[in-house]
């Protein structure tokens, strides 16, 4: 009799415990939840995709056939008036950036905006409006880096205009940029007495961009002779 008796114990305690209610599935035990997350989700993607192409593509248009008088002033280098009053009755990119925010044209007026400033002697502009470019793929982050490198160096702030061109190099795999910014890069870093590290920097570019018929390349050898000549 005390064996059935703990028998029958033993097997009310594993019942007690599978009925436990964490034991279940959540889509057991919250049905109608499952099926209002999913639902919420669905109209996410729906409402998303709505978004993009009733409003992001239409805006997107307006905003690159808006731009054209800006992109015009600032192909002649008359960076103010790209910025603030191109003409015409169009918007500057100051502007353009902010009405249509959201878009990639509207994301591509900071940029212009950036450079702008820079080839107007205004830096710190210069740098708030790279920061709120969004730069993606092999090219733009590269040229934000070495935009703001170029700011950084104007204002003599040399440290972070090194982090910016090393950066610069770094996010990019065209060859053109990548030579461009490690000769920036190693340049400053000689002008800052640092032999060593400008030499590792031109001997980058000898080592991962060899293109001995280019004139940079050329550059590149002579730079390397000179700074280990001096050592």
């Amino acid at each position: 009799m005390a064996k059935r008796k703990s028998d029958q114990i033993e097997l009310v305690e594993v019942e007690q415990v599978s009925a436990s209610p964490y034991s279940a599935p959540i889509w057991e035990k919250y049905p109608n939840l499952i099926i209002y997350a999913l639902a919420a989700i669905a109209l996410g993607v729906a409402g998303w995709w709505l978004y993009k192409e009733m409003i992001v593509k239409p805006k997107q248009v307006e905003a690159v056939a808006a731009m054209w008088q800006a992109e015009q002033q600032f192909g002649r280098d008359s960076f103010q008036l790209a910025l603030n009053e191109p003409g015409g009755g169009y918007d500057g990119f100051l502007a353009l950036a902010d009405k249509f925010s959201g878009t990639p044209a509207g994301n591509m007026a900071h940029y212009y905006a950036g450079v702008s400033y820079l080839q107007s002697g205004d830096f710190d502009n210069a740098i708030a409006q790279m920061e709120d470019f969004s730069a993606e793929g092999d090219l733009l982050p590269a040229m934000k880096y070495g935009v703001m490198g170029d700011c950084y160096s104007e204002k003599e702030d040399f440290g972070k205009a090194l982090d910016y061109y090393e950066k610069a190099a770094d996010a990019t795999e065209n060859e053109l940029l990548a030579v461009y910014y490690l000769k920036k890069l190693g340049m400053l870093y000689e002008n800052q007495g640092k032999k060593e590290k400008s030499l590792e920097a031109y001997e980058r570019i000898r080592r991962d961009f060899a293109n001995t018929g280019s004139g940079e390349w050329n550059d590149i050898e002579k730079y390397i002779y000179r700074l280990e000549a001096s050592k």
